[in-house]
């Protein structure tokens, strides 16, 4: 269904609303009211003259649905764009329609239960004025909405419903659907608050096109905490809320193609976990429970889906699915109804034949009394003078008699052969309420197949998203084995290398040691060759001065000239001549 048609469907209820006296025809300055709120709430300017110069050639009576539909179409519904809350919109409609129709006595549900279900009647009903919705539709939806509420649906109680509505063409209007709710004929044993909850969830499905929506947590992106978010999916977006009341919105997450979904394994004492992958940042959300967790990845993965292929939210697709149904069951039945009234025709030609052959023979049988009575009383008249001819005569009656009877005995078959066409219209007509059982038994058949097989590849679906998901992860997990398999002989060649240089390593420096000991023992040789050296030396100070580098600093001046000997000498050999000057000196 359109932007358009959606449109038309409210402005109808809010033009028959302002019809009082069910005329047909609105009032022109209702009209302006209406077109002036029409433009307020769609965003589009408002022209207050255009309504007058439209009608300009009219007179100043009512105007009907036919004469206002060339004005919305041209300066309202042709300007229209998608960028108005259409909320407002089906409330301004609805509170103009509601005041003069709603009947709240003895209803469980409130005024704002009872406009979303206007909104859905105007979402499931049938693209023809006066607008009314099919027993089709009404079971989908007490269907859907048995299921919000959590209770079980008993076909068996519709099926009785299903036999009121053939009194009215098996549909209902809107006000009846809103009376049939809310008097809680099929909400029995619900309170109040469970059949408004009910009636919420539907709304959401259906007319926000939300598809999934509950508590989970979310992790942020800024402060990486996890915090509890409200969230909404919805075929292009997930919206997330503080709460479920939906008053403070917190973001939302764009979905295209491009998107991806995938589970991840528990961390941080986060279990449930999966994140959803788009093209410019990826959210992580942590699910109550295992189940909750696959069936949001698996709704995620289904709008992600439908946006690839370009196709509506699956509640549209399946409201055209049973449209499409409800036309090839009609286009058939109209098929068999004009088969019936060919047979019904030819039947009825047959009827006229065998009637106006019956006649004929009634018409004969009148002419052969009239002559029999004519020649009786010609006879009676004649007897004396045609005494000679009354072998002849009774040659002529015999053969007249002849002739009725065999005359009767044709009426006598004709009036079998009718019969038997009557017996024959009998047979056709219980032949045909049986085929017409027996198509209500298949459609019954064919439903129950339908949703079976809608579950089955329902569960197909599902299993071949997990057999994917598995022949994924093994395929990776191999890919990882491969790649350690490839570092770790690439780690044991290196090692093996690396053992090899130490190796060589450990036999360097086992010869770099032996050199070092063999030069040790030779600066020890050298040393105490030296020592040996300077003692002789020592002993013949003066005789000798041993050249070694002076320091740096400046050169100390002793008996042996400047820079002789280093500090440590020089203290030495003071302390050699300290010690031989106070020595005690030996008797001679």
């Amino acid at each position: 269904m359109g932007l358009r048609d959606e449109l038309l469907k409210a402005i109808w209820h809010a033009f028959t609303a302002l019809d009082v006296d069910k005329s047909g025809k609105v009032s022109k300055s209702q009209l302006k009211v209406l077109s002036h709120n029409l433009c307020t709430v769609m965003k589009i300017p408002h022209d207050p003259v255009a309504l007058e110069e439209h009608f300009r050639d009219d007179d100043e009576g009512p105007v009907s649905n036919q004469g206002y539909m060339p004005y919305l179409n041209r300066f309202i519904l042709d300007k229209v764009q998608d960028n108005f809350d259409r909320i407002d919109f089906n409330r301004m409609c609805w509170t103009l329609c509601a005041r003069k129709n709603l009947n709240r006595n003895h209803l469980l549900i409130s005024d704002d239960d009872a406009f979303k279900i206007w909104c859905i009647f105007n979402f499931l009903s049938e693209d023809k004025y006066p607008l009314v919705m099919v027993s089709e539709e009404i079971e989908y939806f007490l269907r859907k909405l048995t299921e919000a509420m959590g209770g079980s649906w008993i076909e068996e109680k519709f099926e009785q419903y299903k036999l009121q509505l053939s009194s009215k063409h098996q549909c209902l209007k809107v006000w009846e659907l809103i009376e049939l709710v809310g008097m809680g004929h099929f909400s029995k044993g619900m309170d109040r608050q469970t059949l408004s909850m009910g009636i919420t969830e539907v709304f959401h499905e259906l007319i926000l096109d939300v598809l999934k929506q509950g508590y989970m947590m979310k992790k942020g992106h800024k402060r990486k905490n996890w915090t509890e978010r409200w969230f909404l999916l919805k075929p292009s977006l997930i919206s997330y809320y503080v709460s479920e009341d939906l008053t403070e919105k917190k973001g939302d997450i764009l979905l295209d193609g491009n998107c991806c979904v995938e589970s991840l394994p528990d961390k941080e004492g986060k279990k449930c976990l999966f994140y959803v992958k788009c093209s410019d940042k990826s959210f992580e959300i942590s699910a109550s429970d295992k189940k909750k967790k696959q069936e949001w990845i698996q709704a995620i993965q289904t709008c992600i889906t439908l946006l690839k292929v370009g196709r509506p939210a699956p509640h549209h697709e399946a409201r055209q699915k049973r449209r499409e149904l409800r036309q090839k069951q009609q286009a058939e039945q109209e098929e068999l109804e004009l088969r019936m009234r060919e047979l019904q025709m030819a039947n009825e030609n047959k009827q006229r034949e065998l009637e106006a052959m019956r006649k004929k023979l009634e018409e004969a049988a009148a002419n052969a009394a009239d002559e029999e009575r004519r020649r009786l009383q010609t006879q009676n008249e004649l007897q004396d003078l045609y005494r000679l001819e009354m072998e002849k005569e009774k040659m002529v009656r015999q053969q007249m008699e002849e002739q009725v009877a065999q005359k009767s005995n044709e009426l006598e078959q004709y009036l079998q052969r009718v019969r038997e066409l009557e017996n024959m219209y009998h047979s056709l007509e219980e032949a045909l309420e049986e085929e017409r059982q027996a198509r209500q038994d298949e459609e019954t058949v064919r439903k129950l197949q339908a949703r079976l097989l809608e579950e089955e590849v329902s569960k197909r679906a599902e299993l071949e998203e997990i057999h994917l998901y598995q022949q994924q992860t093994i395929s990776q997990t191999q890919a990882e084995k491969q790649e350690l398999e490839r570092e770790r002989l690439a780690k044991e060649s290196a090692l093996e290398s690396a053992m090899q240089q130490l190796h060589q390593l450990e036999a360097d420096r086992q010869g770099a040691l032996e050199q070092y000991q063999e030069v040790m023992k030779k600066l020890s040789d050298a040393a105490n060759n030296t020592k040996s050296w300077k003692d002789k030396v020592a002993q013949h100070e003066g005789l000798i001065r041993l050249i070694q580098p002076g320091p740096k600093y400046p050169q100390k001046i002793t008996n042996w000239g400047p820079a002789a000997f280093t500090d440590a000498e020089l203290n030495l050999r003071e302390k050699d001549w300290q010690e031989k000057k106070n020595r005690p000196a030996t008797p001679q």
